[in-house]
């Protein structure tokens, strides 16, 4: 149960216009819950690359959700969230989120460097690890394969239990804004399993046309992450990260969605019929820069 926070209580959402950052805003704004966008063209400007910034995003916040780009298990990411969240804390933040991802041991060492910063000083902390994000086939990363009818990952016949970010985000506000979840690690999962050419099936129905998923292999797919523009320096961590997760250590589901909401978590077939129905596969595909790869779960 999601409780109401006093009006003088401020959360800042990094990554307030990404995929899940801006599901946050939106539902926290709809309870009534003053937001701050944290993103380099929020005011004030939130950079990971730029600490001095952050105690200008930090000031007045009582809790934060935190996302990371370009991903929890790149070089570097746990130092900046230590120091961010120390940060945090010191300052007065009560409570802080952490998105993670499913399956990532590369993200451990950043979770515990949250868990660490609320627990020298009684903040609350809670961290999601989110499976594969139904969304990236819809917005970014994965629409132009989509619309190209080719989807084209280090998968093999791997089942992954995909999510729908709208979950991912009411979970978050909830763990922002109920102390019911102070301490909790959660894996959100959808409500069943899918392989890849699963999904395929799925969109072709939703989308009454044919999408296809092909199988290559880590080496293949860093080619392609080049020729789609993705800076080289982050091709090697993006395909590693894939190839790991993929390996079939995600596929199992977890209740953990509903344990929170109170109602199951949603179903892909359910997602890609309304994405279909909103035309986002009638839209011009975008390209596969590192921008369109940040937060992708």
């Amino acid at each position: 149960m999601v409780s109401m926070q006093h009006s003088s209580d401020l959360t800042l959402v990094l990554g307030g216009t990404g995929k899940t950052g801006r599901r946050v805003a939106d539902q926290l704004t709809a309870l009534g819950h003053p937001v701050r966008i944290g993103s380099r063209g929020g005011q004030p400007r939130f950079d990971w690359d730029d600490p001095a910034g952050w105690p200008a995003a930090l000031d007045g916040v009582t809790a934060v959700y935190i996302t990371y780009q370009p991903d929890l298990a790149f070089p570097g990411a746990a130092e900046a969230i230590g120091a961010f969240t120390r940060l945090a804390v010191d300052g007065g933040v009560q409570r802080l989120v952490l998105l993670s991802g499913r399956g990532e041991e590369g993200a451990w060492p950043a979770e515990r460097a949250v868990r660490d910063a609320g627990d020298a000083v009684g903040a609350a902390w809670t961290v999601l690890r989110a499976s594969w994000f139904a969304q990236n086939f819809s917005e970014h990363f994965l629409l132009g394969p989509v619309l190209d009818g080719v989807i084209a990952l280090p998968a093999g016949d791997v089942a992954e239990p995909f999510i729908d970010v709208d979950d991912v985000a009411a979970v978050a506000v909830a763990a922002l804004t109920s102390p019911d979840h102070h301490g909790m690690t959660y894996e959100l999962t959808g409500p069943r399993l899918l392989t890849f050419a699963d999904v395929a099936a799925e969109l072709s129905s939703a989308l009454g046309g044919d999408v296809a998923y092909l199988a290559v292999t880590p080496e293949e797919y860093a080619a392609g992450a080049v020729a789609a523009g993705v800076p080289e320096d982050e091709v090697g961590p993006l395909t590693e990260l894939f190839t790991k997760v993929l390996d079939g250590r995600n596929a199992h589901v977890t209740g953990d969605v509903e344990a929170v909401l109170g109602r199951p978590a949603g179903d892909f077939a359910a997602y890609a019929r309304m994405a279909a129905a909103a035309g986002v596969w009638s839209l011009p595909a975008v390209d596969g820069s590192v921008d369109a790869l940040q937060e992708a779960g």
